[in-house]
């Protein structure tokens, strides 16, 4: 009997894990993302040599973009990877930022002025190249 309650122990810790490790896009509310809405994804792969800084991304990146985009962004989200498929596959990525915006020239036209900015400071917390998607929200 013990050995089949623990993976299910130790699934539900996991899932626990992941939630308490995501971030609130605001202060007060985390993001609700609705049907239409434009997700810009940061994905930072994980791999030999690959490091990522999630203190100073969680307290001074993303909050500086938040800054920067002003009311066109809607909120955001980071999440923290703390495992693969099982506990003992590797992490496929270190971390996962998520950008809301309500329309796809919301995110245009509030991030090119400070494309730059953005991209520069990437290097106080990683050195990973990010890969970007851009996605409508469908469900």
């Amino acid at each position: 009997m013990k050995n089949k309650i623990l993976p299910v122990v130790i699934l539900v810790a996991i899932v626990g894990l992941l939630f308490s490790f995501q971030q609130k896009g605001t202060a007060d509310e985390s993001t609700q993302a609705k049907k239409g809405m434009i997700k810009v994804t940061i994905l930072y792969p994980n791999g030999d040599g690959k490091k990522f800084d999630m203190d100073y991304y969680s307290n001074k990146h993303m909050p500086m973009i938040a800054s920067l985009l002003g009311d066109s962004l809607k909120g955001y989200e980071i999440d923290k990877g703390i495992a693969g498929r099982t506990p003992a596959d590797p992490i496929p990525y270190l971390a996962i930022g998520y950008l809301y915006f309500d329309k796809l020239s919301a995110f245009q036209n509030s991030f090119k002025p400070h494309a730059e900015k953005v991209r520069g400071d990437v290097s106080n917390y990683t050195n990973i190249q990010p890969i970007l998607q851009i996605s409508e929200v469908v469900h």
